[in-house]
């Protein structure tokens, strides 16, 4: 065999016994008569030692010319270290080597193998096969796949079924553009790669399977960014002959499951609000409730002055950001030129300093009195020490630019502390979205999402207004889930297809084989997806994907190790009957 331990787990109880490693060179350390070599797996690191008094020359001299990353077998003895090293788990002994043996060698690598490394994004995601070997990569795909143990344990013990549906499926339109794979044997059509599997999942309750869950593969054509992929993986779930209710208990159960297993944290509560009251106290729908500086709608108290600004706003709006006053002018117009990049858009804003002597200083004082900043103060919720941050304009666009705002605050003031979890359901949310260049509503979610039975009535009055049976998990300000309960039958979702400007012909060319299944009895049914990557991240304490996965994509969708996206071969296109237009 190649070895009878790992470089993780001898100890002292170890002493004096024969052992076989092997692994990986990280350090050469050369006094001349004596090499010590830091020999590493994925377990950990073992001391190997190389004497002149106890170690042929000949094996001293092999030992000098390994090189970083050569891969190396070991036999020896295991002994007790002089000078201990408590930073790692094997550091009470080391190995004195009797044999030695080169496996295969490396050449010297393009950026250091260690913890901290001075390889670049681009570069480390190029060699990711050795970026993979530093313990940050390393620890971060085993604690995925910690994760996703604990995930199938506890549906399979809630009577899950895991079900794998197809990867090559019908292109249907459900917001994201799909990635397409020409068909050889069928001559100018094409198969798309399924955005998620909202279709087979809904057939899999009309098939009786009752309880479904996947942990699957997801591909959207879309921009990225850094918490998001081309090739994504969904915890996909199903149920039928359930409410709402009975899907938000079970799925609150499985994130409280992984908090305390993964995160050893018990969380009690997880607090729901709707997406009006979210939108209207945070600007957004995910907000991290982990910290206040909630929203303070001003209007009333700010419009009646000569201050232009204000008057003509849609929306005065603002926050009480905590021990703020002390920031100076300077700092106040950096945060200023902040909020007027492009990624935010905001034309100004208006601050008022809450002075610890009860006084308030502001952009505006020339428009606005002291009792006029300090009803700002009581309606924010202001005490002495803090700034208020006021903006205005347009209701939709200023609250998003307020919640930019907000979170960049919470940062610069580290309320965001990765190891506080505040989980938070988001319910009711719009059914439709009105869309200006299409000059129609669209799904907000997908075309399957069951409305409130309440606000039924206003589909054909007032459809921007109706609810959806829709709902979302959100943690620490991330969106880690979303689902609905669906439409089960073909009326209400003929109904629902209309409504979205399809045609009975479209909706029967795209969807007739649900329509179909709906014939025969589908019971009442609805499910949720987590996104596994951000999930991982996130109960990992980070916020961005990318290290999670093993072999992720740049910002650009391109696998820079593989080279991929790449041209194929003319004879590939030939068979496939299509032709180039560049």
């Amino acid at each position: 065999m190649f070895r009878t331990h790992t470089n993780g787990e001898l100890r002292l109880a170890n002493v004096g016994e024969q052992v076989t490693l092997a692994g990986w060179v990280q350090k050469t350390r050369d006094k001349g008569f004596m090499v010590w070599i830091d020999l590493r797996d994925r377990y950990g690191i073992t001391q190997l030692i190389f004497d002149e008094d106890r170690t042929s020359k000949e094996m001293i001299e092999s030992a000098k010319n390994l090189g970083r990353e050569f891969v190396i077998q070991v036999k020896g003895e295991v002994i007790e270290r002089l000078s201990k090293n408590k930073n790692i788990e094997t550091g009470a002994i080391e190995i004195l080597v009797k044999e030695l043996t080169v496996l295969n060698e490396s050449i010297t690598p393009p950026f250091t193998i260690e913890d901290v490394t001075d390889g670049g994004d681009e570069l480390r995601m190029k060699y990711r096969y050795l970026d993979i070997r530093r313990n940050p990569i390393k620890n971060n795909l085993i604690f995925r796949h910690k994760v996703a143990m604990e995930v199938r344990k506890y549906l399979s013990d809630k009577g899950f079924i895991e079900i794998e549906t197809p990867v090559l499926i019908k292109s249907t339109p459900e917001g994201a553009r799909d990635f397409v794979v020409p068909s050889r044997m069928n001559e100018g059509q094409f198969y798309a790669l399924p955005q998620s599997p909202q279709t087979f999942k809904q057939l899999l309750m009309v098939g009786g399977m009752d309880k479904y869950f996947q942990i699957v593969k997801c591909f959207r054509d879309e921009d990225l960014r850094a918490d998001r992929q081309p090739e994504f993986t969904q915890i996909d779930c199903e149920m039928a002959f359930v409410e709402q209710e009975d899907i938000l208990n079970r799925f609150e159960g499985l994130t409280r499951h992984l908090l305390k297993e993964i995160n050893g944290v018990n969380v009690a509560k997880f607090p729901r609000m709707t997406y009006d009251e979210a939108m209207k106290k945070y600007g957004n729908d995910k907000p991290d409730i982990r910290f206040g500086m909630e929203f303070s709608e001003l209007n009333e108290v700010a419009q009646h002055k000569e201050f232009g600004v204000f008057n003509n706003a849609e929306l005065v709006v603002g926050i009480a950001v905590p021990n703020g006053s002390t920031y100076t002018r300077k700092e106040i117009d950096k945060l200023i030129e902040w909020i007027k990049r492009p990624q935010v858009g905001a034309s100004g804003m208006v601050y008022v300093k809450c002075n610890e002597d009860g006084t308030f200083k502001s952009s505006v004082d020339k428009f606005y009195d002291q009792e006029d900043l300090a009803k700002w103060a009581e309606i924010t919720g202001a005490d002495k020490g803090d700034l208020i941050c006021i903006l205005s304009g347009k209701s939709d666009k200023v609250r998003t630019q307020l919640s930019a705002l907000r979170m960049e605050m919470a940062e610069r003031l580290g309320l965001r502390n990765p190891k506080e979890f505040a989980p938070l359901w988001v319910v009711d949310f719009p059914l439709l979205e009105w869309n200006e260049e299409t000059n129609r509503y669209h799904a907000m979610h997908h075309p399957f999402t069951s409305p409130k039975p309440e606000d039924m009535k206003l589909l054909d009055s007032n459809p921007g207004k109706v609810r959806a049976n829709a709902y979302d998990m959100v943690l620490n300000g991330n969106e880690i889930g979303g689902g609905s309960i669906r439409i089960h039958d073909k009326e209400t979702q003929a109904l629902m297809f209309n409504h979205l400007g399809f045609t009975p012909e479209e909706a029967k060319e795209q969807f007739g084989f649900l329509m179909n299944a709906f014939e025969y009895g589908a019971p009442p049914h609805g499910g949720l997806a987590f996104g596994l990557d951000r999930l991982v991240a996130i109960l990992g304490g980070q916020e961005t994907i990318r290290d999670f996965i093993a072999f992720p994509k740049n910002n650009s969708g391109r696998d820079i190790m593989i080279d991929a996206p790449s041209k194929i071969d003319k004879t590939q296109l030939k068979e496939l009957k299509l032709k180039l237009d560049l």
